[in-house]
């Protein structure tokens, strides 16, 4: 399975630069526009909605007709729907492209989480926070990339062009190595639906977890900034801080996930994400501050990771359904956290607000069990 598993790495690594890319070159097509803060939040919700869409939709077909044949088509495409929105004339015109942006970014999410199923079902052995270690990395490199083309003065539409095309072409080579198995037959037994026990209960997980994520990129730095009188180097610092530690959770993940099962790592890292919160709400001090988020980042980091491969395995026939299920109620976690702790901040303060999400990644940790694999299903 080592040329499928490339496949899926290299699948996540561009799917996760189409988004950095996208994210670094954002401020100049705001300017190109001359769109106000509100009219740019307008477009940016077109990324979200599209994504909850393609997730929706892509799900029933997986399972019909196999993961291969939604991630190959969809990972072609993203790089063909990074470069629409460079030429946008208006801000509907915008929108109405990133929109398409967040279907082929939603359907590529699902299809590639259920062909990385597969192959670690191929292949016996938990691999799952690997592929998101690695989505992690092509998002660092995708907005690198777009740093260094707004660096040089290049428009968003050469950056877009440029690194639309590379994966295109990585896209296409990786297509040539993709797991092509045959759908999973749905059974007749009673009670199969096409809703597996439990999969709504995941994407409840997923959510906290996200909630979490939504909230340390939105408010960390506003945070260590405002509440801990911090430098804005040192604030910027917090966030560093989560996103390198969680890169280096997802890495070592999948030996964590083997030696000690999904539902002792998820619950493990739950208290750790709690507690890393806590530390950098109740230390008063910017290294503590910097630190707490650290640990907060690399517990966040395999429990997605951990649900996904949970769902995915709970019951071949519908792993698509599952995964789009999941990952379209845990992808609400991130659109909506931030705004809500925004919105409480406003009544309590902002650390009061920030303990939602430690009090959300401590029952994460209470409810770990539900990861735990039934009699008659296959281990993640």
């Amino acid at each position: 399975m080592r040329r499928e598993r490339v496949a899926v790495y290299l699948l996540f690594f561009l799917s996760g630069t189409a988004i950095g890319t996208w994210t670094a070159r954002i401020p100049a097509i705001k300017e190109r526009l001359e769109l106000g803060d509100g009219q740019l939040s307008l477009a940016l919700l077109a990324v979200a909605a599209g994504a909850v869409v393609g997730m929706t939709a892509v799900g029933r077909l997986v399972d019909r007709y196999g993961s291969a044949r939604a991630v190959v088509p969809a990972a072609l495409a993203q790089g063909a729907v990074l470069v629409p929105p460079a030429y946008a004339p208006d801000l509907v015109t915008l929108s109405g492209t990133l929109l398409v942006f967040g279907v082929v970014h939603g359907i590529l999410d699902v299809a590639m989480n259920a062909n990385a199923v597969e192959v670690e079902r191929a292949g016996g052995r938990p691999i799952m926070s690997s592929f998101h270690a690695v989505y992690s990395v092509g998002g660092f490199a995708g907005a690198t990339a777009g740093g260094l083309f707004a660096h040089r003065g290049l428009s968003a539409a050469v950056t877009f062009w440029a690194v639309g095309a590379v994966i295109a072409v990585l896209a296409a080579w990786a297509a040539r190595w993709a797991l092509r198995s045959e759908p999973a037959r749905e059974s007749a037994a009673p009670g199969r639906t096409g809703r597996p026990q439990g999969i709504v209960f995941l994407g409840v997980l997923a959510f906290c977890c996200l909630v979490g994520e939504g909230a340390a990129a939105d408010w960390s730095s506003v945070y260590l900034r405002e509440d801990l009188a911090a430098s804005p180097g040192v604030a910027a610092a917090g966030y560093a801080a989560f996103s390198i530690m969680m890169t280096a959770g997802r890495l070592a993940g999948d030996r964590l996930a083997a030696r000690f099962g999904p539902v002792a790592l998820v619950r493990c890292c739950g208290l750790l994400a709690a507690a890393g919160l806590g530390l950098a709400l109740l230390g008063g001090h910017q290294v503590a501050g910097v630190v707490g988020f650290g640990c907060f980042g690399a517990g966040l980091s395999c429990i997605v990771p951990q649900v996904f491969s949970a769902a995915g395995h709970r019951d071949p026939a519908f792993a698509g359904r599952a995964l789009a299920r999941v990952a379209s109620i845990g992808y609400l976690g991130m659109l909506s956290g931030p705004v809500f702790i925004g919105a409480f901040a406003e009544l309590t303060g902002l650390p009061r607000a920030l303990a939602i999400p430690a009090l959300l990644a401590a029952f994460v940790a209470l409810t770990a069990t539900a990861l735990r694999v039934r009699d008659k299903e296959p281990a993640p």
